[in-house]
């Protein structure tokens, strides 16, 4: 009888390895294949929340040419009623279509979202580019600025602004601005800090570039990538913040629709319990595109982080 076939030997994997050497190599990083596998991370959930928001901005881009009601008007039929096959998300308490004046108030929540982002990301995110750079007094300059506008609490500015300025879209657009710049320039300087001592910074500047192209070239392709994440969630707490100015009485004023207002509409006097649909569907829209902008940015700040380990 022939004697049992000795066990295989392996070598023991070192310290650090956890690659089995039967099982397939690991993509190389940089190779197409690591970024199939990097594109695959971002899941199914980045993707829902992507065509969410698309939905969302299309909807407020096309909502002229949209065969929906006026928001404004008021319809033929009962006041305060449910869904039916004329209103699909039904009416309410003064007789106007509720999806038609969701529709109409994603214009407004999206465009002070996305200018008070972009407000921002320009004067916070240059003061950071240039105080990180500079450092010196424009740095500390920068630094106490923004530590004061930090103290303040945001809704007692914001309404000190705004009683000051008055109540159109422009002024609460600037307002909102305003409070997002502190925290954008003081991520904008913490990157510069970063990436302006880094080599290919270090190697530009040894062949004579000066100090704009050092900033813009160099600086602000790496800067922009992390501000990314912080821009939508900045997008998200504008929106919030419309919202919150609504309850205080101070949102955009006139016969403007935005989801702040319905939902202050909506859950006024006995609204709330005879039409709850009146509030819950602005409610229902704002949570949703307001988790889909966390969720976007917090998937893409992820993404797009740079590991010293992995350079």
């Amino acid at each position: 009888m022939p004697p049992p076939p000795e066990p295989e030997l392996r070598e023991p994997l070192l310290i650090g390895d956890e690659h089995d050497p039967d099982e397939p190599p690991l993509p190389v990083p940089g190779s197409d294949e690591a970024s199939v596998v990097t594109r695959r991370r971002l899941g199914p959930m980045f993707w829902i929340a992507l065509g969410w928001l698309a939905l969302v901005v299309a909807l407020a881009v096309l909502a002229p040419v949209l065969p929906i009601a006026d928001p404004n008007e008021t319809l033929d039929g009962p006041r305060a009623g449910g869904f039916s096959t004329h209103n699909l998300l039904g009416t309410d308490d003064g007789g106007r279509d509720l999806l038609a004046r969701t529709i109409w108030g994603s214009r407004v929540s999206l465009l002070v979202g996305f200018t008070s982002v972009a407000f921002a990301l320009l004067v916070g995110g240059t003061i950071g580019l240039y105080a990180g750079f500079y450092r010196g007094w424009l740095e500390k300059a920068m630094i106490a600025t923004f530590d004061i506008a930090l103290a303040f609490p945001a809704v007692v500015l914001a309404l000190l602004l705004i009683t000051f300025l008055g109540r159109e879209l422009q002024w609460i657009l600037l307002v909102l601005g305003i409070l997002a710049v502190a925290p954008v320039g003081r991520l904008a300087r913490a990157n510069t800090l970063v990436f302006s001592q880094r080599e290919f910074v270090v190697a530009a500047r040894a062949l004579g570039a000066r100090s704009n192209r050092l900033i813009w070239q160099e600086i602000f392709p790496n800067v922009i990538v992390p501000m990314t994440g912080l821009a939508l969630l900045g997008m998200a707490l504008a929106i919030v913040a419309e919202g919150s100015l609504a309850f205080l009485g101070l949102s955009v004023e006139g016969a403007t629709t935005t989801w702040g207002k319905m939902i202050v509409a909506g859950s006024s006097g006995t609204a709330l319990r005879e039409n709850p649909l009146t509030a819950f569907v602005p409610i229902t829209a704002m949570f949703l595109t307001v988790l889909a902008l966390n969720f976007i940015g917090d998937r893409l700040r992820a993404h797009f982080e740079v590991r010293e380990s992995a350079l």
